[in-house]
């Protein structure tokens, strides 16, 4: 049966409407967005509203370009300063520590499976294989949950997780391409070449990341485009270019992608807050397409099967593989302390990247390759469920989070200034109280280095001067140094209805 091109974007707008709404609920009640868009493609998948949909490389190259976009903006949103205190626990996080969960979870499932399921008949390649798949933490689910649920972390515990899980899943493809490869040349495996494959491929990614990240802000600095829009559609190019471009150079390029943006994000470049709002919007764009369409790629009847050793296996990398692996791995770094590595063996979240890695096999026509990608499915949604609704909890019960700051949306005024600009914005409503304070603008008592810039009374807009008369109802945008004299200041004269935005 032939799909129009209409009724294919019909039904795709749907299930994009779909997930987004679903994805708000599931916000409001604590569930992860992730898993819901997971869900929302598995309804409506060949066992639910039987949409059928069973190409498998249809679905790898969806993956790749969604994880290429979703890598790349989750490095320009890193700040090196924030990652800089932790980047050596991160980077051997996500290259030792990605090695130690593979071949400790790859153990215990080549002898789970001779213990309890011998009639699979897995050897220990296919064990090795299956635990490769999962091995890293999916950045999309780390930079979703955490970003969205607002958590505040003690210790700089949030930009050791991003970096972490922004920067190990090279490694992650770089096992499951080499046990493949392995399984594949049957009797005579060349595992030294496989081995030096590695090492070549982390090399050049990392080194065309650097390279062409600042070339990219060369380039974008010294282009003059007439239209300003086309700037945010330059960056995402540059970022699918450096990816495939380092493909073909043998190198990885997922983390030539995440390396590049990294760069990028941390450099000064033309239309920078606009190009990268737009590089956020398509990351989230991204991981809703990548959910829905490995949502739809499974048969969750097929599920059933694999049910009891998935669960174990879960709960073995949830309880025992990641934590082991995470205090085998930061045992050297004493400054980070016993609760900090409770919580980041918690934070373990498998997602979309584990099922994207598990579509290999099935791709390349593996010996069970479908087992592989069923399991991984399963561990994945349990990771989501049991580790990704419960980080709040968990933090607070550790003792490793702060109360977020109370910043709210402007509603009145859409304005942002460049990020070097280091001051505050605050959007405040006048009422009947606060007019006793003083009718006008000069008679109230802001704190030095506060301007009021401009005022908003029904729906005109106007520059105010000092001796502007302040009415009950009119909202003024406030840009203050001195945020803190500013909210004492607020305090005073009784007015609690403000809103921050904030350059730091």
């Amino acid at each position: 049966m032939t799909i129009s091109t209409e009724l294919l974007l019909l039904i795709g707008s749907i299930l994009f409407f779909i997930s987004m709404l679903v994805g708000k609920a599931g916000h409001r009640f604590g569930v992860p967005v992730l898993l819901l868009f997971l869900v929302v493609g598995m309804a409506f998948g060949s066992d639910g509203f039987g949409l059928v949909f069973e190409n498998v490389q249809t679905a790898q190259t969806i993956g790749t370009i969604c994880l290429t976009i979703i890598l790349f903006s989750g490095g320009l949103d890193t700040k090196f300063s924030e990652i800089k205190p932790v980047i050596w626990p991160g980077v051997v996080l996500a290259t030792l520590g990605v090695f130690i969960t593979a071949i400790i979870t790859g153990f215990f499932t080549y002898w789970l499976s001779g213990m309890m399921f011998p009639a699979l008949g897995i050897g220990m390649l296919t064990a090795m294989l299956l635990a490769s798949t999962f091995s890293s933490t999916d950045s999309a689910s780390v930079f979703g949950i955490l970003r969205s649920k607002g958590l505040v972390l003690k210790n700089n515990l949030r930009p050791l997780l991003e970096l972490e899980s922004g920067s190990n899943d090279p490694m992650a493809y770089m096992l499951t391409v080499m046990f493949m490869g392995i399984i594949q040349s049957g009797s005579d495996p060349h595992i030294g070449m496989v081995v030096l494959n590695v090492v070549i491929q982390l090399v050049v990614g990392a080194g065309m990341g650097f390279l062409l990240g600042k070339g990219a802000v060369i380039v974008i600095n010294r282009i003059r485009m007439a239209n300003a829009s086309l700037y945010p559609v330059l960056l995402l190019i540059v970022g699918v270019f450096i990816f495939a471009s380092t493909y073909y150079l043998k190198g990885n390029g997922y983390l030539a992608v995440y390396i590049a943006g990294l760069v990028i994000g941390n450099s000064k470049f033309s239309h920078k807050r606009t190009s990268m709002k737009f590089m956020d919007g398509f990351a989230w764009m991204s991981q809703i397409l990548l959910f829905l369409t490995l949502g739809l790629l499974v048969n969750p009847g097929e599920l059933l099967d694999v049910l009891v050793p998935a669960l174990i296996i879960s709960f073995f990398l949830i309880f025992a593989g990641r934590p082991l692996t995470v205090f085998l791995t930061l045992l050297p770094f004493r400054k980070i302390g016993f609760k900090d590595k409770l919580y980041v063996s918690w934070v373990g979240l498998r997602g979309a990247v584990p099922i994207i890695f598990a579509i290999l096999p099935l791709a390349e026509g593996i010996p069970h390759a479908r087992w592989i990608f069923n399991m991984v499915f399963v561990i994945t949604i349990v990771s989501l469920l049991v580790q990704g609704t419960s980080l709040p909890i968990v933090a607070r019960w550790l003792r490793l989070s702060e109360k977020p700051p109370q910043y709210k949306e402007f509603e009145d005024f859409d304005v942002e200034f460049a990020e070097e600009i280091k001051s505050a914005m605050t959007e405040i409503h006048i009422s009947e109280e606060t007019l006793q304070y003083g009718r006008n603008l000069i008679e109230m008592p802001l704190p030095d280095k506060t301007l009021v810039v401009m005022v908003k009374r029904g729906e005109q807009y106007f520059v105010p001067t000092g001796q502007t008369e302040l009415h009950a109802g009119d909202k003024l945008l406030v840009i203050t140094d001195d945020e803190e004299a500013l909210k004492e200041t607020y305090t005073n004269i009784g007015i609690s209805d403000y809103s921050y935005q904030k350059n730091r």
